[in-house]
């Protein structure tokens, strides 16, 4: 039998990207894993392309996370291990000493503010220690330094009256004698306190 070709009008050319109509590719036309990270614009992938919980731990490069990306209630207490916290992290007001001007009224601070573990004093008048940002449970030291001029000692909380109950000890101003002053805040306005010298 004979054969019979048959002109199609087409021509040789190249098929590129002129050629194809707007939005002719669908996504059912797209093979698995044919389009990789080279293809994709740096500007193509926003927030709203990514799946919710689609970034997971192995995604995240190391140090990637920096502290101004952490929201200011992220950390919880339970999100810290055990003893991970050393005296380096903790507050002024837990591991410092810190030296007071001495004035008829001077504010002592339980916080943050000012604060300090252990406060030292020589009066040069008599003197009320106000004690101020008081913490329920927290202790601070005093070593106050006598003077011989028998200046008396007197405490307030908050610029106000307050419980301040003794458990031992008195004030002693003789002229350099050591007077360790040992607070304990039970309340917004209680304290329990001792005061003692070097045993002699």
């Amino acid at each position: 039998m004979a054969q019979t070709k048959v002109k199609t009008g087409l021509v040789d050319a190249t098929f590129g990207s002129a050629n194809i109509a707007d939005d002719a590719i669908t996504a059912a036309k797209i093979a698995d894993d044919a389009i990789i990270a080279a293809k994709i614009a740096n500007s193509a992938v926003t927030t709203n392309k990514i799946a919710d919980d689609a970034i997971h731990t192995a995604k995240i490069a190391d140090d990637a996370i920096h502290t101004a990306k952490i929201a200011d209630t992220a950390i919880h207490s339970s999100k810290l291990a055990s003893d991970v916290v050393s005296m380096a992290k903790v507050g002024n007001e837990f591991k410092t000493i810190s030296a007071l001007t001495a004035a008829a009224t001077i504010d002592v601070s339980f916080g943050t503010t000012n604060g300090a573990s252990v406060f030292t004093l020589t009066p040069t008048s008599n003197t009320v220690l106000n004690f101020t940002n008081v913490v329920p449970g927290i202790n601070k030291y005093m070593i106050i330094t006598g003077t011989g001029n028998n200046y008396t000692l007197n405490y307030t909380v908050g610029g106000g009256a307050g419980t301040f109950n003794k458990i031992s000890g008195a004030y002693d101003d003789s002229s350099n004698m050591k007077n360790l002053l040992q607070i304990l805040c039970v309340g917004n306005s209680e304290f329990w306190y001792s005061i003692s010298q070097i045993d002699t």
